[in-house]
């Protein structure tokens, strides 16, 4: 029946990589399944027939579809279906977009949709790479015109092994390094990781061993794409006409010059609108539709001459010189209530951020395809349109800000404090006031001031720059600290966040067909020397340490840990004995299966009381061991004393004193306080107690 059905196998680092093709999804241009381990993925790529009408970028979309029963799960909703894409299945979709997009023709406006369905998940087989590999395939032997393949690989550092590739699930839970690395056989394409303070040359040897794996899978694709690739269909190619672009140019280049020619993104704005109207007037030959066709052209002459001037002439849009960041500000504790708040700017981008803090069972629980299953820490980032002087209203986050919150909580979470050190959660928010270029880093400074304004005890500040990249033939050139118009008009958008020691993440956006690596060693070079001026004349000298104290807002926490045999006690028959707790202190007492104990309130007071109820119920008196307590009643036979909270426990008359006792009221009465020794458990469960040994 699947006459067309053929596998290809590979070994990707000691684990059998299978490809099958010709079996599933036959309608799509391109199809595979990937089989990577027991991980089983399935790619399909697809484009429309004809360009779509009105637009100016490739309208490509890539979904990363999890499924619960990939790890043998139903899904917790009321529906019992999978909803809205959880945050790992966007960064996974957009982590495969970047290394992807930059690969096809220019002037392709056709849509095309990958479709990455996740069927089965082995954590020691990344479902992340082997859906990158399959999109890459799907592409490949398709029809669809794209300048592929890419491979991709994650690696790993530990202690023991050093630097490996796709490491297992155990290796990556003591690995200090998450790097995934995309590239052709000849250039780097996408470079995101998150690390524990890693240098920047283990770094790049990472990146580098990470490339020589790439360049050997690239060639296995290549090898299925000999055998089954589809001849590239023809498209109606959305390039301007040359002559209208040079027409256009002849016409208002030099007044174009001359509005590009600030460092404020506003009079730039300004000065480009009367161009604009010129333009349409001119060329538009009465026809609206051709404005979005004048748009395109002009966008092309802001492109060129900008290009133009940092090519040849060293010249910046504001001045500046290629090493040299924009003027830098900060402030924190802007207002009184928040537990921890900083404004950070740097020209016209401003980033306002703010900390809070709250009870360990705040923390946000995750339903994925993923091992984790709770976050701590959560940082989210919002970009509203005044952002950017445009008027539009504010909508739910899209991909782009899930994207930007989770580079700067990945770039944080290194230098957090451990739960048992600081036992709270964390929850940053960054929103951006103003835009201008590189509000993600932005984020990570203004994030590193507000956490340590809000008496996080942070291990070190982190700080968070860009480079750019101007490419032509084999000329290329760097730029720290990229502003709008350059990272509109330039070749790359390298991220890099880090403290004084080492790098805690990067992410890195490209419009071109890779880097090699002359230019990512320059890349973290010149960014390792922007963020350690920004920590020192910046972020250390708005606030030198750490607050010793949270905020008086803030809840006060308190963390113990009590024997597991003895968490039904304190949680008591239908919770009941935790409820009082509660009740009777006003705290708030979170109890995890380990024993751990977590106490919140919003003074101390509660919380002490709270701990000394908890205290006496775990308690166990020791044999042998002499205590102090009260006399709380009296029988014939002997005195009950009350040694610990609610532990009570009698001295028979014999053991009153160290003469004959001919009545227990010679001795004590009720209310006197005495110290007893404990001599253990009768067997009816009875504490016996002893003043004559004490004594």
């Amino acid at each position: 029946m699947f006459e067309n059905y053929r596998t290809f196998s590979y070994e990707l680092a000691g684990r059998p990589l299978i490809i099958e093709s010709g079996k599933m999804a036959g309608l799509a241009n391109g199809s595979v399944l990937v089989r990577y381990g027991d991980t089983a993925i399935l790619a399909c790529a697809t484009a429309s027939e004809r360009p779509r009408d009105g637009i100016d970028f490739l309208p490509l979309s890539i979904d990363f579809e999890e499924r619960l029963y990939a790890v043998g799960r139903i899904p917790g909703s009321y529906l019992k279906r999978e909803g809205r894409p959880s945050e790992k299945a966007i960064l996974t979709s957009r982590v495969i977009d970047r290394p992807i997009r930059p690969l096809f023709p220019k002037d392709l406006r056709n849509d095309v949709a990958i479709s990455l369905l996740v069927l089965a998940v082995d954590y020691d087989a990344s479902p992340e790479i082997a859906a990158m590999i399959g999109a890459s395939v799907a592409l490949a032997i398709s029809d669809i015109p794209w300048n592929g393949p890419i491979g991709g690989v994650f690696v790993g550092l530990t202690e023991q092994e050093g630097l490996i590739i796709n490491p297992s699930a155990e290796q990556r839970e003591r690995s200090i390094l998450e790097l995934t690395v995309a590239g052709t056989e000849k250039k780097v394409v996408m470079i995101e990781a998150g690390a524990a303070e890693v240098s920047d040359d283990k770094m790049f040897e990472a990146i580098m061993l990470a490339h020589e794996e790439i360049k050997k899978l690239c060639g296995f694709i290549n090898s299925i794409v000999a055998e089954i690739g589809k001849p590239k269909f023809t498209y109606e190619s959305a390039e301007i006409d040359p002559a209208l672009f040079d027409a256009v140019y002849d016409f208002c280049a030099e007044d174009v010059k001359v509005a590009l020619d600030t460092d404020d993104k506003n009079i730039r704005d300004a000065r480009m609108a009367p161009i604009t109207e010129a333009v349409y007037n001119k060329f538009d030959e009465g026809k609206d539709e051709m404005h979005a066709v004048l748009n395109e052209v002009l966008y092309k002459i802001q492109k060129k001459i900008v290009r133009r001037w940092l090519l040849d002439e060293q010249k910046r849009v504001d001045g500046r010189r290629m090493d040299q960041i924009r003027p830098l500000a900060a402030e924190v504790h802007l207002f009184n209530r928040d537990h921890g708040s900083a404004m950070f700017t740097r020209g016209q981008t401003q980033v306002l951020t703010v900390a809070t803090l709250g009870p360990i069972s705040d923390v946000q629980m995750l339903d994925g395809i993923s091992e984790e299953e709770s976050k701590r820490y959560m940082h989210h980032y919002n970009m509203p349109g005044y952002s950017t002087g445009e008027a539009k209203a504010s909508r739910s986050p899209g991909r782009r800000e899930i994207g930007h919150g989770a580079l700067a909580e990945r770039s944080l979470i290194p230098v957090l404090p451990s739960v048992e050190e600081f036992p709270y959660a964390i929850r940053c928010v960054s929103e951006v006031i103003s835009s201008n270029g590189s509000t993600s880093q932005a984020s990570v400074c203004g994030s590193t001031l507000a956490l340590m304004d809000a008496g996080v005890p942070i291990k070190a500040p982190v700080a968070g720059i860009s480079c750019g990249l101007i490419t032509e033939g084999d000329r290329w050139m760097t730029m720290i600290d990229i502003q709008g118009l350059e990272d509109f008009y330039g070749d790359m958008d390298f991220k890099v966040a880090g403290t004084h020691a080492g790098i805690t993440s990067i992410q890195m956006d490209l419009k071109i067909d890779g880097l090699t690596p002359e230019i990512i060693k320059e890349a973290l070079a010149v960014t390792h020397k922007g963020r350690d001026y920004i920590i020192d004349e910046v972020i250390l000298k708005t606030i030198a340490e750490p607050r010793p104290e949270v905020s008086e807002y803030a809840p006060k926490m308190l963390s113990m840990t009590i024997p597991v045999d003895k968490i039904s006690e304190v949680i008591g028959k239908q919770g009941k004995t935790i409820q009082g707790i509660v009740a009777e202190t006003g705290a708030k007492v979170d109890i995890e299966d380990d024993g751990s104990v977590f106490i919140s309130a919003v003074d101390k007071k509660s919380i002490t009381a709270a701990k000394e109820m908890i205290d006496a119920i775990i308690f166990e008196p020791v044999v042998g061991e002499i205590y102090e307590g009260v006399v709380t009643r009296i029988i014939p036979i002997g005195a009950f004393v009350e040694f610990a909270p609610k532990k009570e426990g009698m001295v028979h008359i014999s053991k009153l004193d160290t003469k004959r006792t001919e009545k227990v009221e010679d001795v004590v009465n009720v209310g006197d306080k005495v110290k007893v020794k404990f001599l253990g458990v009768d067997e009816k469960g009875r504490f016996n107690l002893s003043r004559k040994d004490a004594l």
